[in-house]
């Protein structure tokens, strides 16, 4: 281990995984023989640019990445099938930054539309003084007692891309405009910025991730941890005065955390009602019955399902459920029949 300069902290790019974390911190570096932990801080030199020539910073500027940089990233695993299939490496090999928001991971599958991961030089784990890793899992928000926010809509889909992240920052666009103090989360996926600026910029008062209950990436977590960070991090929004909560679950509900997730009965008490995005008519169909049949209460179809009204109207038609496309979400109307649907007690903390 060795002494690390503050200059040389600071000339070296963060990435917005590690938004939370102290740089000051970060008083040495270690080379030694590690496994790295998730959630590690990995000090990395680029040694080949691939599909990711940017590093997201913690402000959300994408900077450019250039061979020979010196980045700050976490260790972590991804679990993306529009992008990579990566696993926290065993050593501090040489290994990749598997996305933009700054995970470091070895990436042993990806899409075929992507050129191949960007590949780096771990200069070694980022340390506190006295030795002990810096980890994401330190700074990671408190734990609260108390209730949550008085509703709870989630938002689950068939797959990366298929339109929970635009379904979700309608409801969030919905709700606010309808006089509602709306907060936003998202509890599983990989680091990035783009997601919770999306939901500020819908009106949301309050914004959280997984990244602010110290985790990089969520693919591996156990379950005990997800539920967890879930009703802490809610309950945080309702420390902020947030009457209403939208949830998106990252994924398809194939992802083993996704389907852990749905199958949860601590999570499941969690929802109001939860919204389905789909590509499709038939996986609409199939994931918003297997959410029903777990014992949610689905209120509509949308996703990018709704760029086609045929699409929509075969999928409605066959689970008498609305199919809203993004902007019946802002209408007043829609918002309050979602109201009308939903169950609201304000959950008390139960540990």
């Amino acid at each position: 281990m060795e002494n690390i300069s503050p200059a040389r902290i600071m000339a070296a790019k963060p990435s917005y995984a590690v938004r939370r974390v102290d740089l000051q911190d970060c008083a040495a570096v270690s080379s030694a023989d590690y496994k790295p932990q998730a959630g590690d801080l990995v000090l990395a030199r680029v040694s080949e640019i691939g599909s990711h020539g940017r590093i997201e910073l913690p402000n959300g500027r994408k900077a450019k990445l250039n061979i020979g940089d010196e980045i700050i990233l976490a260790y972590g695993n991804r679990y993306a099938p529009d992008q990579y299939e990566s696993y926290v490496p065993d050593s501090l090999e040489p290994c990749h930054m598997v996305a933009a928001g700054g995970i470091a991971s070895k990436a042993v599958s990806w899409h075929n539309k992507l050129s191949g991961p960007t590949a780096i030089e771990p200069v070694g784990v980022l340390c506190q003084s006295n030795g002990r890793p810096v980890n994401l899992n330190s700074y990671a928000l408190p734990t609260l007692a108390g209730p949550m926010p008085s509703v709870v809509l989630g938002v689950f889909g068939t797959s990366m891309n298929s339109g929970k992240t635009a379904t979700a920052a309608a409801l969030v666009r919905g709700f606010a405009l309808n006089g509602y103090r709306v907060g936003a989360l998202k509890i599983t996926g990989t680091a990035a910025g783009g997601d919770p600026w999306l939901m500020r910029d819908s009106g949301a008062s309050e914004v959280l991730d997984f990244t602010d209950a110290g985790m990089a990436t969520t693919f591996g977590v156990p379950l005990d941890t997800l539920v967890a960070s879930t009703r802490n991090l809610l309950r945080t929004l309702s420390r902020s005065d947030c009457d209403l909560a939208v949830v998106e679950i990252a994924d398809g509900l194939f992802q083993d955390e996704t389907r852990q997730i749905a199958e949860s009965k601590l999570i499941q008490s969690v929802f109001d009602g939860v919204v389905f995005a789909s590509g499709d008519a038939l996986g609409a169909v199939a994931g918003a019955k297997q959410l029903t049949d777990l014992g949610y209460n689905v209120l509509a179809i949308s996703g990018a399902l709704l760029r086609s009204p045929l699409a929509a109207r075969e999928a409605a038609a066959n689970l008498g459920l609305p199919a809203y496309d993004l902007p019946e979400f802002h209408q007043a109307e829609k918002v309050s029949q979602i109201m009308d649907t939903v169950v609201s007690p304000r959950y008390a903390a139960t540990g």
